[in-house]
């Protein structure tokens, strides 16, 4: 791969540094972080939007596959919140240590020290509902409540003696408006890969993670994108060639005013969602 390519794959080394929290650290995150997703309403998540109103403006993410060439603008939804203020995931011992279960919220809300009838309680239930959804026909999902999780879900798709690369939305300075137009700069880069896993944040008190990937076609891209403000930004972008086992309610048939599972439907991944590749040997 190329200089270009490398510069927005996160290494495995430098990803455990920046995602891993510390041993004990679940209640306290909890606190910090709930409250916050409680009072702003932010989330990012590309599959929790899909049961959102469609006019929210993040979803400003999904185009279609003919609008993947150099010059065309689009208006696109790339989050300015704070990471760093995002709980991270925990260690396999302390994510096994407590249960991640429906049927024992109650327990939870107490152990996190939540109100039954909080919103923070609400986006628990939420999360721990849709982790336990099966997949859908042609989809392997899986909720990684760890890193050391995450990468065993990761390699059982990829092959475990597979190279794992990370990938995510790159900016070149930090965007100062969520939504604004995006002009593609140059050609996009196809990423070749045996599959694709896009791995979305769920809320709750830490790190939580929706992975999947569909046996489906899937193309994957390095797209360099410019704002009209002046902003840069590296983007990776996926098109689902196969929509026809897809809700005939999926937002993005809606907003890209194509029939349900006619077309392709492509987007790009906000700046908190991770997208694991395999690279050649």
């Amino acid at each position: 791969m190329g200089s270009g390519f490398a510069s927005w794959c996160i290494s495995l080394s430098v990803f455990l540094a920046l995602m891993c929290a510390q041993i004990g650290t679940a209640r306290k995150i909890t606190t910090n972080y709930l409250q916050q997703l409680s009072s702003t309403g932010d989330d990012d998540d590309s599959h929790v939007l899909a049961h959102m109103d469609h006019m929210n403006p993040s979803l400003n993410i999904f185009f279609k596959i003919d609008d993947l060439k150099v010059g065309k603008t689009m208006p696109i939804y790339f989050s300015n919140k704070d990471l760093s203020a995002s709980p991270h995931l925990l260690s396999r011992e302390e994510a096994i240590s407590i249960p991640f279960s429906s049927k024992q919220l109650p327990q939870l809300i107490e152990f996190f020290s939540l109100s039954k009838d909080s919103s923070q309680a609400k986006a628990m239930e939420y999360t721990l509902r849709e982790c336990e959804l099966e997949p859908p026909n042609g989809e392997v999902r899986f909720c990684a409540t760890s890193l050391e999780s995450m990468l065993d879900f990761a390699g059982s798709v990829l092959g475990l003696d597979t190279q794992l690369r990370v990938l995510t939305t790159y900016f070149l300075k930090k965007p100062v408006v969520s939504l604004q137009n995006y002009t593609i700069l140059g050609m996009p880069k196809q990423i070749t890969t045996s599959r694709v896993i896009a791995c979305h944040p769920l809320p709750y008190p830490y790190a939580v993670f929706y992975c999947h990937s569909q046996k489906s076609e899937t193309r994957l891209f390095q797209v360099p994108l410019g704002a009209e403000n002046g902003d840069k930004v590296q983007a990776p972008a996926t098109c689902h060639m196969d929509t026809s086992q897809w809700d005939p309610d999926h937002v993005s048939f809606r907003l890209l005013k194509i029939k349900p599972r006619s077309s392709p439907v492509c987007h790009f991944f906000p700046p908190d969602n991770l997208v694991w590749v395999s690279l050649p040997a």
